[in-house]
């Protein structure tokens, strides 16, 4: 079963760029070589984003090996399969990893035991409110948009993995 996703790499020291080529290389068992631009949100940066089609559970492994580098800020995706749901995850320095289910049209999805939980976690809508917010990502978005936004119509690579 095969399934597809993107990683989005919104802001690398240049030192930094061929060693995210080697890590992405070894979780796709295939060479990879990315279209690398300057990031305009941060000067000096490069970005560069590659689409990928491999076995379900990629993006976890991607994310994995790019947290090597806790000065990198990226996104990595994975689209829902037969049975499996998608996933998103987002890294921004300081801040972490973030991960989340992801439904068909892109969005955190977050389950009914969960907000379940959540409901009975908030003594009041402020809590609530934070709570929900901490589950949909909401500061990683916030922190990563100005990146997201700069990366407007950057080249893209394709790529397969391999077994």
């Amino acid at each position: 079963m095969q399934t597809r996703g993107v990683v989005y790499i919104h802001s690398t020291p240049f030192a930094v760029c061929q060693h995210v080529e080697w890590a992405i290389a070894r979780v796709l068992t295939v060479p990879v070589r990315l279209q690398w631009t300057a990031q305009p949100a941060e000067p000096g940066a490069r970005r560069a984003e590659c689409g990928w089609t491999g076995r379900p559970g990629t993006a976890a492994e991607l994310a994995g090996e790019l947290r090597q580098w806790p000065m990198l800020r990226y996104e990595v995706t994975e689209e829902p399969s037969p049975g499996l749901d998608g996933e998103r995850f987002m890294y921004v320095p300081g801040r972490g990893l973030f991960r989340a289910t992801m439904g068909a049209a892109g969005d955190v999805q977050l389950g009914e035991d969960r907000i379940r939980r959540l409901i009975a976690m908030a003594r009041g809508p402020e809590v609530l409110s934070h709570l929900l917010d901490n589950e949909l990502g909401t500061a990683w978005d916030r922190d990563l948009e100005p990146y997201r936004y700069a990366g407007d119509g950057a080249p893209v690579t394709l790529l397969t993995r391999v077994g």
